[in-house]
């Protein structure tokens, strides 16, 4: 994807392979400002603060969080305690634990001599790998993009929540992967962009990347999406996820699941685009099963912005002794979803047996 018309990453080595470097998301839209991260302790600190988040994104920069520590420490102790630390990172997104645990199958039976180059590889090859991935998630996506496009010879328009964009992948993304691969074939296009309160990351970074990419989009409070499917404005819903069971149930961000429901009752098709590690097939029920973050209290009492003098600010919006419960992330039925979006294909009507069939070969 571009940034000031030039190709860019979210994740990439340094030009001597001794770190890497990210896209600072708490700076945007206001700033873009990159970090260099040179060790496991970064790493974490990265993906703990959310300088990078997004599902994807945070199974690669795990991989690397591991790669940067055996270029330190390859001992078993050091891999045993760098694994464990970047997994209590953040508890939702499964890609954290598969990211972390591809790392450690292959590192473990290595000598500790030969554990840093093999790590550093296999990092590049998981990054590598997740474009991939997306990029055929926007393949078959754009399919059911431009199905509508030919029956109804007008403008689509798509409804998204949060930031499942290429910001929250290597590159690509995967619910916007879909529309940039439509915008690439000159299909017409609008996507309303959900504000996705309390960190504000549709309004901040969604409507960023669209607007660098130069899709025309419209920021919308996270309580219109009902009232634009009632009144016929959306024809569609895409959607990301930080964790889907293996019967079909979807994680995202607080919020998704209302718009499920909107969608339910207007009949609009409710898409939920994933990559294949974004599945955890050890779990069913997502509503029982999944841990649901509950982030700091700051995150709703305070909100950031630049102000008319050209400064940011951060100021309170709610009384100071009104107490707060912030969830980071709902879970919608599979009953709910239209069909799943994957690099191997459409899931319609999803449930165990067509994911598993749809991942035989996995």
């Amino acid at each position: 994807m571009k940034v000031n018309g030039q190709p860019q990453r979210t994740i990439w080595p340094t030009a001597d392979n001794t770190a890497v470097e990210i896209i600072d998301q708490t700076k945007l839209p206001h700033e873009f400002v990159t970090v260099r991260l040179e060790s496991m302790r970064d790493a974490e600190r990265a993906i703990r603060d959310m300088q990078v988040r997004g599902a994807p994104l945070i199974g690669v920069t795990a991989a690397y969080g591991v790669a940067l520590s055996m270029r330190h420490h390859a001992s078993d102790a050091a891999l045993r305690a760098s694994c464990d630390m970047l997994l209590a990172a953040r508890p939702t997104a499964v890609n954290l634990r598969w990211g972390v645990e591809r790392m450690r199958a292959l590192l473990a039976p290595l000598a500790v001599e030969q554990r840093a180059d093999a790590a550093w590889h296999q990092a590049a090859v998981i990054a590598e790998e997740d474009v991939q991935i997306n990029r055929a998630i926007g393949l078959h996506g754009c399919d059911l993009i431009r199905a509508i496009y030919q029956r109804t010879k007008s403008t689509v328009n798509i409804l998204t929540h949060c930031n499942a964009g290429w910001l929250a992948t290597v590159d690509w993304g995967t619910a916007l992967a879909p529309i940039y691969a439509a915008i690439a074939e000159n299909i017409p296009l609008h996507v309303w962009v959900d504000e996705t309160r309390p960190r504000n990351q549709g309004a901040s970074l969604t409507a960023w990347e669209l607007g660098q990419h130069g899709v025309a989009h419209t920021v919308i409070v996270d309580n219109a999406g009902g009232h634009l499917m009632q009144h016929g404005l959306v024809d569609m819903v895409i959607v990301g996820t930080d964790r889907v069971t293996a019967r079909g149930d979807v994680c995202n961000k607080i919020g998704t699941y209302l718009k499920a429901l909107a969608a339910r009752d207007n009949g609009v098709p409710f898409y939920v685009a994933l990559p294949s590690p974004t599945i955890d097939w050890t779990l069913q029920d997502g509503v029982q099963e999944i841990p649901i973050e509950e982030r700091a209290a700051a995150e709703v009492t305070h909100i950031s912005g630049l102000a008319d003098d050209g400064k940011i600010y951060t100021v309170r919006v709610t009384p100071p002794d009104s107490p707060v419960a912030n969830y980071g992330f709902d879970v919608t039925p599979a009953r709910l979803v239209t069909a799943l979006i994957t690099e191997r294909g459409v899931v319609h009507a999803p449930d165990e047996a067509k994911l598993r069939a749809a991942f035989a070969a996995s």
